[in-house]
């Protein structure tokens, strides 16, 4: 199986390029969170605290394994997808762990990237078993009815580019890096979650091309506001919250600079290191039509006499 590409999820479809975009389009709803978890991220401090500690923990696997962030956006959107639609036991911390491992070592087998699990788990000082991990996972696979290939805020941006008249390459370049990078930095803000993937593009691009192009940005947003599948009153209340977190962000970014230019030479992250394992971890691919074998493994712990329970997974030790 080709590596999964989070900008083309359906590249493996042979259909028209139209088909793919409608395809785009219609099931973006089936790869984002509940409703309700934006309501209960809205009205419940602990339920902050726990996408906020699980999101340090997957940034920390990014940095100190050496993972893409691609591959670290892909495992938030899945740790999001899954806390919505499963309940979360209280008062056991280790819980986050697993869901953190599981959620890292999925994303990185669609995206076909090593991740050694015993390796962080040392790091970060708490150990689970393989069985444990993967009884998560399977977890994990059935709430999400193993729809993998998800689709993101980044599926959208080149075909939401082509809607604009800019024809230099390098141009169009900068503006989707940017945008990118605007769509990585959105996945922390949690007024963001109740957006379509589509709109969060749109926003993104839009955002970019007020940075970068804002001479051209009038007929930008025309183009973008004239495609039949972006609704302007959304994407209005979405630009206005993306556009609040980046002032936030760069008045975070002047502080942080003007605060440590006064002390030594901070200590950079990326300082930080994953020792390699000297054997290479075989990667194991979980695309749409996922191997028989796991299949039919997935089907005895998921039915109704013998269903993944968080509750019955523990911890080692």
């Amino acid at each position: 199986m080709d590596c999964f590409d989070l900008e083309n999820p359906f590249t493996s479809l042979d259909n028209q390029e139209s088909d793919i975009i409608s395809a785009l389009f219609s099931s973006e709803s089936d790869h984002m969170p509940s409703h309700n978890y934006f309501l209960s991220l809205k009205s419940n401090d602990s339920f902050v605290s726990f996408r906020q500690e699980a999101i340090s923990l997957i940034l920390r696997a990014q940095y100190s394994c050496n993972i893409d962030r691609y591959t670290t956006y892909l495992a938030t959107n899945y740790m999001d997808r899954f806390v919505s639609r499963q309940e979360i036991p209280q008062g056991n911390p280790w819980v986050l762990r697993l869901l953190v491992i599981a959620t890292i070592s999925l994303a990185s087998k669609m995206k076909e990237q090593h991740f050694s699990s015993s390796n962080f788990q040392r790091e970060e000082g708490f150990i689970f078993d393989a069985p444990a991990i993967q009884r998560m996972e399977l977890l994990i696979l059935d709430a999400l009815n193993w729809r993998m290939r998800s689709v993101t805020p980044l599926s959208f941006i080149c075909f939401f580019i082509s809607l604009f008249e800019l024809k230099d390459p390098p141009l169009r370049q900068a503006l989707k890096d940017r945008a990118t990078n605007i769509i990585f930095q959105a996945c922390n803000e949690i007024k963001l979650l109740e957006f379509k993937p589509s709109i969060i593009a749109v926003s993104a691009l839009l955002m970019a091309s007020h940075e970068l192009f804002p001479l051209q940005f009038p007929s930008f947003e025309t183009s973008i506001l004239s495609c039949r599948h972006v609704n302007k009153e959304n994407q209005l209340k979405c630009f206005n919250a993306m556009q609040e977190m980046v002032a936030n962000e760069t008045s975070d970014s002047i502080i942080e600079t003007v605060s440590s230019s006064s002390t030594t030479t901070p200590m950079s992250v990326l300082d930080c290191h994953c020792e390699r394992s000297s054997s290479s971890m075989a990667a194991i691919a979980v695309p749409e039509k996922i191997e028989q074998r796991k299949r039919q493994k997935l089907n005895g712990f998921c039915s109704e006499s013998n269903r993944v329970k968080i509750s019955q997974i523990q911890p080692c030790g």
